[in-house]
């Protein structure tokens, strides 16, 4: 996305602040509706310094990194749009003191990210990504594989409870696995037993699937001690699924735990670090990566580039935005 330039017209385009690696659907959104200015605070300073006076909001995704620093800047600020559940990245409390209202967009992701919990839930039990390898690399003729496991039955410990644990868990239902969870505060209504941290919860579980908020409330949460009571509460060792974020995983403790056998395997969609994939992670044959794409169909991207687009036009237009974020509810 390259920078427009601005026009000294009275029907001038709101401009506003784009970070980067935005995603194209609501990329295409926004070209001609404002004028863009591309992530000038890692790519030209004094561009930014000058535009900053007229930058009326900000756009990013669920990795964008939008620090006090940045949002202290910009004068005119009145919404940081994010396309995406997780804002983590986020100082929603420099921008609530400065009257910044903070948007994501909930809701229309669940479905996608729990099947994808789902699939790895089964790819990592089954070990089909290592079982496709064995066909391709003709080693079938060699004999049958080693068996793996069976995910039917097995116990699903689901940490962190909101929108996309309980469609998680709803799925899980059919698989007839029993269901347990950890939250900052039981949920009387759910029919799952509820487990007051994440390490008591692993050591019911045959199966950990984190999809808790990111952040500094939550970094490491699952750590050495949660794997170990993972792999001592399942026969044969437990499986970690993470579709939440990197830094809820100590990927260091995983990568150890992993290595020593402590857990059997694990299905990751998000990192550290991402891009980058440790090599020692990505030499474990019986891990199942995938590259953070839990919303990543043509359908729920297009839903969410909808809605972030939605949430900047109100809020630019004086009206309240769609899906603000709790902390600005």
């Amino acid at each position: 996305m390259s920078t427009q330039p601005t026009t000294d017209t009275n029907n001038a385009r709101p401009e506003i602040l784009a970070m980067p690696r935005m995603a194209p659907l609501f990329a295409q959104k926004l070209q001609g509706a404002f004028t863009i200015h591309a992530h000038l605070h890692e790519t030209d300073p004094a561009a930014l310094a000058a535009a900053a006076p007229r930058i009326r909001a900000i756009v990013g995704g669920g990795e964008s990194k939008v620090p006090a620093s940045l949002i202290n800047q910009l004068p005119a600020l009145e919404v940081i749009s994010i396309m995406g559940v997780g804002y983590d990245g986020v100082d929603v409390a420099a921008a609530k003191a400065r009257g910044v209202v903070v948007t994501h967009t909930p809701d229309v992701l669940n479905d996608d990210v729990a099947d994808l919990a789902l699939a790895l839930m089964l790819a990592a039990a089954r070990q089909i990504p290592a079982a496709d390898r064995y066909v391709r690399e003709g080693h079938w003729s060699n004999g049958a594989m080693p068996l793996a496991r069976k995910l039917s039955g097995s116990r699903l410990g689901i940490v962190g409870m909101g929108r996309i644990g309980q469609a998680i868990a709803h799925r899980a239902q059919a698989f007839g696995m029993p269901i347990a969870y950890t939250a900052r505060n039981a949920r009387p209504g759910l029919p799952y037993q509820y487990q007051p941290s994440a390490e008591a919860l692993a050591e019911v579980s045959d199966v950990l699937c984190v999809i808790t908020p990111g952040g500094a409330a939550t970094r490491h949460m699952i750590d050495a001690k949660v794997l170990a009571a993972l792999g001592r509460g399942s026969a044969g060792g437990g499986i970690l699924v993470n579709v939440a974020r990197g830094s809820v995983v100590d990927e260091d403790a995983l990568i150890d735990a992993l290595e020593r056998g402590v857990i059997a395997g694990a299905g990751l969609d998000v990192f550290a670090d991402e891009p980058n994939v440790p090599q020692r992670l990505r030499d474990l044959p019986h891990v199942v990566l995938t590259p953070h794409v839990g919303s990543a169909t043509q359908n729920t991207r297009q839903a969410m580039a909808d809605l972030a687009f939605d949430n900047l036009r109100l809020r630019l237009d004086g009206q309240p935005a769609r899906t603000p974020v709790p902390e600005c509810q």
